[in-house]
């Protein structure tokens, strides 16, 4: 899968933000080709079985329960350590956001306990600057692939409502892991997967044939138009996430059939279910939180804070709000209205720290470089005010908190109030 997925409220100050870093060598991850020799002093059995243990006990896994159960046979027998490529990448704390690579060979338990972490922000990223990374040791700016935690794996599977018989198509092969689970239980033969970057298919289709998956059809290719040749398909499911939902999307399901998708706006992130209809539309909802690396035919445009900020800091408006940061962010409800009602506006926060006495909140737009810092000095406080800084063409702090009191002014509707349809001429979300 390829995603970048982060706890919108206490994963926050995890996120990640390219940064440009200028040398002259060049780094290139290594390729399926190359042998892997390695000593492990950890069991990957005794980690994979530990691993499904906990995902039992997960809490975003318990309410799908009973449609995860019938998984559990292939999370406990494929083994996702081989098809985690060599080279990882790893948060660097020292040159936040940075990312360095984590090699196999030089620090195998390391790279293995990682590979079967369970905690929901535990993806393994895979590919940076679409496998053009700036130099060993220096890192990387941007994840462009990576191996979703096994939560998300496994929520996933559970939201497909995938049975025996179905025909599955897979948008965003990834490291191929996914297909495999997919084909363990359905079997190899009802499975396509597409993947955009050939290097990246390369590498799936290698982990697939070593694990006595190979027979699945792997296709390099734009998965933004899926794969006429296998249609029509019981089920799609897609692992980048998409603001626009491509159409043949639908044309390529049966009707009845099921399209599980992350859709993001520039605010936030959702897991959304459609059905297809016999008219040709699709309908359907919010089921779950996502934030996916976005398909490469809709990537926008993300940076570090200082490429919007620039010298400016000391030219902004200063005032003062009630509004603190979590009323804002909080909520994956008020998150999904304000990213329907302001657009191209990012945020990032670096919630209070105890040793800096300081909290931070900022929202970006990096076309019209116009941006907020809010600071607050209380954990909480949620009675006081905080200073607001605001600076370019969009007045972001006051549209955004015109959003929030739209929100509130309509009831504070769940995310799953909002209803999707996709026909061929495009699509419609509105609350329900």
């Amino acid at each position: 899968m390829t995603e970048v997925r982060t706890t919108m409220l206490a994963g926050i100050a995890t996120r990640t933000t390219p940064e440009t870093v200028r040398v002259i060598v060049r780094y290139r991850q290594p390729g399926p080709e190359q042998a892997r020799p390695v000593s492990l002093s950890v069991d990957p059995a005794a980690l994979r079985a530990r691993m499904v243990d906990r995902l039992l006990v997960d809490d975003d896994v318990a309410r799908w329960a009973s449609a995860v159960a019938p998984w559990r046979s292939a999370v406990a027998a494929v083994p996702r350590h081989e098809f985690i490529p060599d080279t990882v990448w790893i948060k660097n704390p020292k040159r936040w956001p940075t990312l360095v690579p984590l090699c196999r060979d030089e620090d195998p338990d390391r790279w293995l306990r990682l590979t079967y972490a369970t905690g929901s922000d535990d993806y393994v990223v895979t590919q940076v600057d679409d496998g053009h990374p700036d130099g060993p040791g220096l890192g990387g700016s941007m994840p462009t692939s990576s191996a979703s935690s096994p939560v998300i794996v496994a929520v996933m599977l559970a939201a497909l409502d995938a049975c025996p018989g179905h025909r599955v198509l897979e948008i965003g092969t990834g490291t191929g892991y996914d297909a495999a689970l997919l084909a363990h239980r359905l079997g190899a033969e009802q499975v396509t997967s597409i993947e955009i970057d050939s290097d990246v298919a390369a590498q799936a289709r290698r982990a697939l044939s070593e694990t006595g998956y190979g027979e699945i059809c792997t296709i390099t290719g734009d998965g933004e138009l899926g794969y006429p040749p296998g249609t029509p398909y019981d089920r799609i499911i897609v692992t980048a996430a998409v603001h626009r939902i491509p159409y043949p999307r639908v044309a390529q399901t049966r009707p009845g059939g099921r399209i599980l998708l992350p859709w993001a706006n520039s605010y936030t992130g959702a897991l959304v279910a459609l059905t297809v209809s016999g008219d040709g539309s699709a309908c359907g909802g919010v089921v779950g939180e996502s934030s996916f690396m976005w398909l490469r035919a809709q990537r926008e445009r993300r940076g570090a804070v200082g490429a919007v900020v620039g010298d400016h800091e000391d030219r902004a408006e200063v005032h003062t709000t009630a509004l603190h940061p979590h009323s804002v962010v909080g909520d994956l409800g008020v998150r999904f209205a304000i990213g329907q009602r302001v657009h191209r506006c990012q945020w990032r926060y670096w919630p209070f720290d105890e040793h800096t006495g300081v909290g931070v909140f900022w929202l970006l737009d990096f076309e019209s470089r116009s941006w907020v810092k809010l600071i607050h000095t209380t954990p909480d406080a949620r009675d006081a005010e905080f200073l607001v800084h605001q600076y370019g063409l969009r007045r972001l702090w006051d549209e955004v908190h015109a959003a929030q009191q739209w929100w509130v002014d309509q009831g504070k509707p769940d995310v799953d109030r909002w209803r999707f349809t996709v026909t061929p001429q495009g699509q419609q979300i509105g609350l329900s």
